[in-house]
């Protein structure tokens, strides 16, 4: 049934107004039921009509009336001075006869192709791209309050530290707090205002699109003007900065430098650039294989688009060119092979060692000691967008298994339990290995579990994911290594099935990257072409993978 006909708003007949019209005069723009039709052709026979079926109506274009000629529609428009032209305005040659003349027909086809375009840009990459914009601004000002209670908190430690007599100054500079709070505020939603007013303006724009759509009416149609260019000029991204204490010692002969400064509210713009959504290969393709010869190799991370980081089951780590060339092999201190490999954004080398339950950062061939865990044993790294650092870890008695969250040697956050007190992540001595999302999600594959355990930036259990049925792929899902690419898909490797599975943001199953010459795939890392790099734990071979196009 033709959704504008519902059975609450049935179509009648425009001349007896009570039978339900099954037919339409696509020239006179009526409803008729079937008797009726002989009776509105005949009241004007000399029309041209055209009856078409009800589900059919408006098939027929709605060509301008000429102002010169009556009765006569224009069929034609000069692309020089755009004015619309009847057959009998081309025949008497009083318009320019050496201008271009145009097929309305053809013109309003075009524009309806260039609508639909416009349509599916606006709705598929623009407006999502306001949206994750409008999104990230909501989260800063959600975020505010906890980011200036930190500043807050402090000043309140470096007051216990001083004499009483600096309390009023501490207060005054807690006012001072929250004025630049409130300007802080002030620029995110003004910024936010913006936003969702062009969103506004938009959304105006598509709902104008769909009707002309729907629309047979020429005159409106040729004089649509695009605005895509100017939507999608995406705005300057707006970099607020919080505030940083700096603390001074204590010096009794200055009341206010005993506390110290607040840097002031810092404010920038940095340029947004609009990504198109890259789709994923039918087939992915083999670009290079590099030999290791690593024994059981486990991990790999991206330094560059153009060297690798590797490691297995020995204590050597590897750094490699993409050409396969070894560059430089460094041993761990222990003398134990690293659980995990990182590196961070001062392109510095991570590794975990569980032996002697360390984070170890090794940068210009001095190794130092950024985290000792007691009563836990670190695994598995992942380094942030923002630069922390989460690692996966079990207890002593490995019963339980957290990911835990790191500023430097800082512990800020800790991830154990869902919202019922349930354990998130399965125990046991069991690789968990970690990634972080371009939403900020955190990824998770609990191999003892069978799946992936995907949680938002606050800790709360978004999804998890046990696998995808599949008529070749019989073997249990184990995932080992997992890793997200710029599109916010989740990539796990699934070694038992020699295959990775890929996931959208959601937890959806989008498909198999299954490359008939993939064995044993293990550790896993995307670089910032989303190439996939692909660990082949027995064979100790690297396969970079094109699995986008």
């Amino acid at each position: 049934m033709d959704p504008d006909y519902s059975a609450q708003d049935v179509a009648r007949c425009d001349l007896c107004k009570t039978a339900i019209a099954q037919s339409y005069c696509d020239f006179c723009h009526a409803n008729l039921c079937k008797p009726c039709i002989g009776e509105h052709i005949s009241d004007d026979y000399k029309k041209s009509h055209v009856i078409v079926p009800i589900q059919q109506r408006k098939s027929t274009l709605l060509y301008p009336k000429c102002e010169t000629h009556q009765n006569k529609t224009c069929e034609y428009q000069c692309k020089d001075c755009s004015s619309f032209l009847c057959s009998r305005c081309l025949a008497s040659k009083q318009h320019n006869q050496e201008h271009e003349f145009l097929d309305l027909e053809e013109v309003f086809s075009s524009k309806k192709e260039h609508i639909q375009t416009d349509t599916k840009e606006l709705e598929n990459q623009i407006l999502p791209a306001y949206e994750d914009i409008t999104n990230d601004l909501e989260i800063q000002i959600a975020s505010l309050d906890g980011e200036y209670k930190k500043l807050t908190t402090e000043i309140s430690k470096q007051r216990e530290e001083i004499h009483r007599e600096v309390d009023n100054a501490i207060d005054q500079m807690e006012k001072e707090i929250g004025e630049i709070k409130v300007k802080h505020h002030s620029i995110l939603q003004k910024h936010l205002d913006e936003i969702k007013q062009v969103q506004s303006l938009m959304k105006q724009t598509l709902l104008a699109l769909n009707e002309m759509e729907e629309s047979n009416e020429v005159s409106a149609t040729i004089h649509y003007s695009s605005k895509i260019e100017e939507f999608s000029k995406l705005p300057p991204k707006v970099n607020v900065s919080t505030p940083k204490f700096i603390p001074k010692q204590m010096e009794r002969e200055e009341l206010c430098s005993l506390i110290g400064n607040l840097t002031p509210l810092s404010t920038s713009l940095e340029e947004r650039v609009l990504t198109s959504v890259r789709e994923l290969l039918d087939e992915p393709e083999v670009l290079k294989t590099i030999s290791t010869g690593h024994e059981k190799l486990r991990n790999i991370t991206c330094l560059n688009e153009e060297q690798i980081w590797t490691s297995g089951e020995t204590a050597d780590i590897k750094c490699f060119n993409i050409q396969g060339v070894l560059l430089k092999t460094i041993q761990t201190k222990s003398g134990v092979w690293p659980h995990d490999i990182a590196v961070d954004r001062d392109r510095a080398l991570l590794y975990s060692d569980c032996k002697t339950r360390i984070v170890y950062k090794v940068k210009n061939d001095q190794t130092e000691e950024i985290i000792t865990l007691q009563g836990w044993i670190p695994f598995n790294l992942c380094v942030t967008s923002s630069g922390d650092l989460l690692v996966t870890m079990c207890s002593n008695d490995i019963t339980q298994s957290k990911v835990v969250r790191y500023s430097g040697s800082t512990e800020k956050q800790t991830i154990q339990f869902d919202e019922e007190g349930q354990p998130l992540y399965s125990g046991g001595y069991k690789i968990k290995y970690v990634s972080e999302n371009r939403n900020l999600d955190i990824c998770v594959a609990d191999w003892a579990a069978g799946a992936v355990v995907v949680v938002n930036q606050t800790g709360k259990l978004r999804f998890k994911y046990s696998g995808h049925p599949s008529p070749t792929k019989k073997k249990p899902f184990i995932p080992h290594d997992i890793t997200t690419d710029s599109q916010s898909r989740i990539l796990t490797s699934d070694s038992n099935n020699h295959c990775i599975h890929i996931l959208d943001t959601d937890g959806q199953f989008l498909c198999l990257c299954d490359n008939s010459d993939l064995k044993g795939p293990y550790g896993l890392c995307v670089d910032s072409n989303d190439s996939l790099f692909v660990c082949e734990y027995h064979k100790g071979k690297v396969k970079k993978i094109r699995y986008l196009k």
